[in-house]
């Protein structure tokens, strides 16, 4: 009898064990339940079988599990084999996995939905370098260095500037029992200026403490503190750190179904997790935070738009015809509207590097928009623009797409071995052979306007308001030599702006002085400081 209660409490501890681990969703349409209910059966097989030693080559089998047992088994393992594919298979279902990413709206032209942007808010800092710069901030303090790591960066907006954000994460078991308050603090890197990185540990007065997180442990641990706290029903996804627009930490945690039997994982709102108290806000998609920047995970997404391509001819289509794929994965980049996009090139099934138009998806609702205009694929640009400077054998890091002077262009860097940025790079977006590379943002800039107008291009073509030229009188002038090129400063008389160009532009530039008269072209941009494009000294002229 005292064998059998032990055998019987072993058997319920290892079930303990199995299901404190695994986490499953309580819920139908997720495959953790059945396959733990399956897993659990088996164990009380196993438990279940008695065995007799009747000589050195032969066991015999005293008693075996009860036909109950085998039979729940057999029912949940034929649960698992047949319902899931009746349910989900893409050959029964392939209309609703090409409509699970909602309507998709034609737009006109993308530069008329990515915002224009000053030289200074150009993202130039990408994961792996904010990597690099967090890793040195943290390495700079030995003792904290020996106690935690870094977590996964996210990118957001805080206060309207953009930032990768990472919290300090335990590096193991021992230092998480020796440090059970939590970490101290988290990185944020300017996604604008890599010498703009600080190590936040103190918020409003208050030291930041982040005790729930995914290296914690037991109840410590963020999923199975979210779990056990009466979500257990829902699909839990997509575990992003945030900050408020205060610096308060926060984990948000995108809630998910299943809208396909057991497949189709759609959003549909989020949990917001206090980093230090682990307080619990469950809130929809609609209400959700405006600081909280995405709710819809990017492999969702990812999946969602493959298969609203690869589905629009049906399931059966040998030819390929009219199939469409996403490109280089997702970025995320943000419009004129000031929201946050999952951004892609789509391109036809077999196309390597054009594209035959590019998605915007609103990362909080899913709003889909697609632009039908050709151009480059990520990986096209960025060998055009590891080309322009193949000798020095730098790598482009991923293109982002922006607004330049109304000509949709991807910019990117230039990084060395060791990932340091030694140069910038634009491309335009639906010609990847305009490329413009600089050791500067703005000598880039110049370099990629000098380029489209010698293409026979005219930088603003949509808009004759947006490009001018007046006449006017120097009132200071100034030269500056960056990284061995000098470029020439100055203001004119009645108008605001400070203008830059250099010899490039014209020769007449260096011999100019205060009181000359001058004629000016320029594109009228975000810039504080404008580039010209073309420069007439008139004083020179006359003498």
């Amino acid at each position: 009898m005292g064998k059998k209660i032990l055998s019987i409490g072993l058997l319920l501890f290892l079930v303990f064990v199995l299901f404190y681990s695994w986490l499953p969703v309580l819920n139908y349409g997720f495959y953790g339940l059945p396959l733990f209910i399956l897993t659990s059966l088996l164990i009380w097989m196993m438990f279940s079988f008695r065995f007799k030693s009747k000589s050195e080559t032969q066991i015999v089998v005293t008693k075996a599990p009860s036909k109950v047992v085998v039979g729940l088994f057999l029912l949940v393992l034929g649960f698992l084999a047949i319902v899931p594919t009746a349910t989900s298979a893409t050959i029964f279902h392939h209309v609703s996995y090409q409509k699970l990413i909602g309507e998709v709206k034609n737009g006109k032209q993308i530069s008329s939905h990515i915002a224009p942007i000053s030289l200074d808010k150009i993202r130039v800092v990408d994961r792996p370098l904010a990597y690099l710069l967090g890793e040195k901030i943290i390495g700079s303090q030995p003792a904290l260095g020996s106690q935690v790591e870094l977590g996964k960066f996210s990118i957001q907006k805080v206060n309207n500037e953009l930032y990768w954000v990472a919290p300090l994460l335990h590096s193991g078991f021992f230092k998480w029992m020796n440090n059970q308050h939590g970490t101290p603090g988290y990185v944020m890197v300017s996604a604008t200026n890599e010498r703009d990185v600080k190590l936040v540990q103190n918020v409003q007065g208050k030291d930041i403490k982040i005790k729930y997180q995914p290296e914690a442990f037991f109840y410590q641990d963020l999923h199975r503190h979210v779990y056990f706290s009466g979500h257990a029903t829902k699909g839990l996804g997509d575990f992003t750190f945030e900050i408020d627009e205060d610096g308060k930490p926060f984990w948000v945690i995108t809630t998910y179904d299943k809208k396909v039997g057991y497949s189709g994982s759609d959003a549909n709102g989020i949990l917001l997790v206090d980093a230090q108290t682990g307080e619990i806000q469950s809130y929809t998609i609609s209400n959700t935070p405006t600081w909280v920047d995405r709710i819809q995970p990017a492999d969702f997404i990812e999946t969602q738009l493959n298969d609203w391509g690869e589905y629009i001819r049906g399931y059966w289509n040998f030819s390929n015809r009219d199939k469409l794929q996403i490109t280089e994965g997702l970025t995320l980049v943000y419009g004129k509207d000031d929201k946050s996009y999952w951004y892609t090139g789509i391109t036809s099934v077999g196309t390597d590097e054009s594209t035959v138009g590019f998605v915007l998806v609103d990362t909080r609702t899913k709003e889909t928009t697609f632009y039908k205009q050709s151009g480059a694929t990520e990986y096209a640009a960025q060998q055009s623009a590891e080309g322009k400077v193949q000798e020095k054998g730098y790598k482009a890091s991923l293109p982002i797409p922006y607004n330049i002077n109304n000509i949709p262009t991807y910019v990117m860097t230039l990084k060395d071995e060791g990932g340091l940025v030694k140069m910038y790079a634009l491309v335009v977006i639906n010609d990847y052979t305009i490329v413009g590379v600089g050791n500067s943002m703005r000598e880039a800039l110049t370099s990629f306007k000098s380029t489209y107008n010698a293409a026979g291009n005219k930088i603003n073509p949509s808009s004759s308001d947006a490009k001018k030229s007046i006449k006017s009188v120097v009132t200071r002038i100034q030269s500056d030599v960056k990284n061995g090129n000098s470029f020439y400063y100055f203001t004119i008389r009645d108008y605001p702006n400070i203008f830059v160009g250099s010899t490039q532009v014209s020769t007449e530039i260096p011999l100019t002085t205060v009181g000359d008269s001058i004629q000016v072209s320029f594109d009228v941009d975000e810039e504080k400081v404008i580039d010209v494009t073309r420069f007439s000294n008139l004083s020179l002229q006359k003498k």
